[in-house]
Order: structure tokens, then sequence, then C-alpha cells
């Protein structure tokens, strides 16, 4: 393929995706296939000669699309919502194209330093402590990495750095491996799974503190959890807290727990993966009181602010907790101004080296729709899950299992859960919409709706505003006849 057909294919290519992204909600949300559907419909091997880019764009519709969840759908309410707008995706073209590896500044200068100002512009949005900042000269700053799971991990090994330079230096006598064994990190009993999963990584032991009737970690909690602990010789040093839980949305009261992390010397990380978008409005910030007691925050553009995936933000207080736990700089990745003081190398601040130009993302949709627009865009979102929520009410088979603050709302039939189940599984099988369950810990299977408008369509459409109520009222009518 050369230039010419570059352009020409490039064009086709674009129509496409309009063409799929406009009509998308002709599509069935859930693909009906059985495992394995695809290996038959392609050959055993590669093609010795190149073949036709117009036999490759047929067979994506024929091999590709059967196989394909929409989840920019008006029919997908499942797991959480995933961001996309055109501008995002012309930003992804272009970073294809210039197709640099921003691993350090000398890499690619425009790659770090507009991920470094990006973040300092969705710091402010939100209302972000100014120490989280990179501006000028300040000490902390933010960090593109790809999911909230990688963010926790990359702060829970910091603070595992951290608390072992600490405790050794406190007490000499212990060896790295004995510290190590007391170490203990905390998070809520209503986590994601992934903060497990970085404790599995970073082989220390995490607990689960117990929440509230709101699902929501007190600082009580903590405290009574934490003196247990101490007693038994542990060295408690990283808690997670949670803003919008997955299950439930629930939040974590920061103001309670954040000086107790302070006092006891644990780092304290802040996953807000889904509800951190919310912050651009003004009147969801009371949610993020708390957070000037952190020493990491987190969440995902890519979830609820019009960035396509990948797109996780991170800001910490002091960069140095981070470049002091994966500092490693071979000679082949040196370069004249990484001792300035004046610049950033993003290797430092994450697992992985090589990193894509994320930033021209947010850069595009940040530009391409204001403040003002995203915040609209929020609104929008929220006041359809309550008017949702309403519907529920007036139908009294059901109930709502949890407070329902921004997008999400998790609601069940009264009665057993095996019924709960078995009306899941009717709408699904359907095919007509698509939920997934959760189970709180009072074991009531719930199904979750996420409130979703394709970003593609006028504001002043709303698909899908009472899909899920009149299909779960139709299943229930076909499975009373």
């Amino acid at each position: 393929m050369d230039t010419a057909e570059f352009r020409k294919r490039g064009k086709e290519m674009v129509d496409y995706i309009a063409d799929y992204l406009e009509l998308i909600e002709k599509r069935q949300v859930y693909p009906d296939v059985e495992p394995g559907y695809l290996r038959p419909l392609i050959p055993d091997c590669a093609p010795e000669e190149p073949e036709r880019f117009e036999d490759i764009l047929q067979d994506v519709e024929r091999v590709i699309m059967p196989g394909v969840t929409h989840w920019h759908s008006p029919y997908f309410f499942a797991y959480f919502p995933t961001a996309n707008s055109f501008p995002a995706l012309l930003a992804d073209m272009l970073s294809g194209g210039i197709g640099c590896i921003g691993f350090s500044w000398a890499s690619s200068p425009a790659c770090t330093e507009l991920e470094t100002v990006m973040l300092d512009w969705l710091g402010k949005m939100i209302d972000l402590p100014p120490q989280f900042l990179a501006g000028k000269d300040g000490e902390g700053g933010g960090v593109i990495q790809s999911t909230a799971s990688e963010a926790t991990l990359v702060a829970l090994l910091a603070a595992r750095t951290k608390a072992l330079n600490r405790v050794q230096s406190e007490n000499r006598r212990l060896t790295p491996g004995e510290i190590m064994g007391r170490l203990v990190a905390y998070t809520s009993d209503q986590a994601h799974f992934s903060v497990e999963k970085a404790g599995l990584i970073a082989g220390v032991k995490i607990k689960a503190v117990p929440t509230d009737d709101k699902f929501a970690v007190r600082g009580s909690a903590l405290r009574k959890v934490l003196d247990q602990d101490k007693a038994a010789g542990l060295i408690p040093f990283f808690f997670c807290a949670t803003l919008g839980t997955t299950t439930c949305c629930s939040f974590d009261k920061l103001l309670e727990l954040g000086p107790i992390c302070n006092t006891e010397n644990m780092w304290m990380h802040i996953d807000a993966a889904y509800a951190g978008s919310s912050f651009v409005c003004p009147e969801f910030r009371y949610l993020l009181n708390g957070v000037e007691f952190a020493d990491s925050f987190n969440f995902n553009p890519h979830k609820w602010l019009l960035v396509n995936f990948d797109c996780s933000t991170m800001w910490v207080k002091k960069r140095t907790d981070l470049t002091c736990a994966f500092k490693i700089d071979p000679v082949y990745l040196k370069h004249d101004h990484q001792e300035s003081g004046l610049i950033t190398d993003y290797r430092h601040w994450q697992i992985p080296l090589g990193r894509r130009f994320r930033s021209l993302k947010m850069w595009f949709v940040f530009r391409m729709y204001g403040v003002k627009g995203l915040q609209e865009h929020i609104r929008k979102h929220v006041k359809l899950a309550h008017e949702f929520k309403d519907l529920v009410l007036q139908d009294d088979r059901f109930e709502i299992c949890a407070d329902v603050v921004l997008g999400l709302v998790c609601f069940r039939l009264k009665g057993k859960n095996e019924l709960n189940e078995a009306l899941l599984k009717s709408i699904n099988e359907a095919r007509k919409i698509h939920l997934v369950p959760c189970r709180t810990r009072r074991s009531c299977s719930v199904s979750r709706f996420q409130r979703r408008l394709p970003w593609n369509l006028p504001t002043s459409v709303k698909p899908g505003r009472a899909h899920i109520l009149e299909a779960v009222t139709r299943t229930l009518e076909s499975q009373a006849t």
C-alpha cells in the first residue's frame, strides 16, 4: 500500500467507522456465537500472496462483526460505559501515524510535554489540590496509565518501596524479607478485584475492611483493623480507597480515612475509575472531599469523558515516590537533558517501557468539547439514570438496592436470588439489551443499569431511556404466560 492508496483506503475506513457508529442500534447488541466460532471462518495459515483491501473489509463484516459485543450501542447497559468520540478517534489516528514510543523526553519531547500539560489541565478541571499538579516546578504531577488496575499496582509498588526503606532505616536489624512478610495493605470489601490482584503481584497481604450499610469504608472500621494488626506485629503501609465502587457506586469516607492514613504513615491511593469523570461538574466534587490526604489519585477518562480506551489518568503528590521505586537507567536510554530537573521521563512512572502518544486524545477532546460540553455530557447521563430509577420504583415488583448517585442503578426483583438470576438469563438470551449482575454482601443478585447515550447522536435524542424496564416487563409477562 503506497501513499495514494492509503489516502483512498483511509477515507473508506473512516466512512465504514462512521456508518458503524451511526447505525449501531440496528446491530444486535450481544453476539449470537459459540466459543471457537471464528477459526472455521478463516484459513489455517497466513496468505502467501497479498490480498485486496476490499476483501479484507468484506471479511470484517463476515468474520469480525458477528462476534462483536457493541459497547456503544444504546442497548448496552453492562459493565461500565466505555467512552468514545470522533475527536478522540481522529487523535488516535494521528497517534498511530506519528508512531513515536514516548518512554523518555528525548524519544519524543512533544509526547512527554503534552501529557504533562494535559494532566494539569484535567487536574484543574476536577479541582485537584495543587500539590498533585506538575506546573513549572511542582513536586507532583500526572501520568497516563493504561488502566486503573495498572495505576493501583504502580501505587502499591511505590508504597511498598517507600515502606521498606522507612522501616529498615528505623530498625536495621530487620531484613527486607522480614519486613515484606509483615507488610499489609487494605481496601474496601467492595473494591475492584484488581486491588487484590495487585497484592498478589506485589507479594504483600491485602485485607478487606468491612463497609457500612451504604457500602462505604468508615474511619472507625479502618482504625479497628489497623489496631488489631499492629498488635499482631504487622506493618500497615497502604490503603486503597474507592470512589464509585464497581458493584454499586458507593464512596469511601475520605475525610475520615485520610487523617488515619497520614497519622499511620500509610500511603493512601484513591481509585475513582468510573466516578472521577463526574468531578468535572462542580455539583459532584463534594464526593472528592478528602483527596488532599491522598498520596495518589486515579480515574479513567476512557470510561466516561469521551476519550477512547486506553487512557487512565493518575496523579501523585511526590513524583520521587514513583521514580525512586522504578528508576533504572541503562546507557542506551540516557540523554543530555535527563539530569536538568526540567523534564519528565515517564518510563520511571510506569510498569512498561514503551508508551503511546495518548495525550493527543485528551487534547483533541478537551478543545473540541470544552469543559462545558463535558459537563453537559455527564449531567445528561446522571439525569437519565435518575429517570430510570423513578421508572423502576413505579413498579412494585422491583426494588433499588443502593443509592443512585451518578449513572449507575442497581435494581432487582423482590424475592429470591434465583428469580433474579432467571430474569437476567432470559433478558440476556433475548439479546435485545445487555446487562450484567453483581452481588452485594447482602447476597442480593442485582442487575446493573449503566446509563448510556450514544455520543454520535444529537443531544436531543434519548434512545433506550426505558429500554431496560420495557424488556424486563416483557420478559416477566412472557414467563407468566
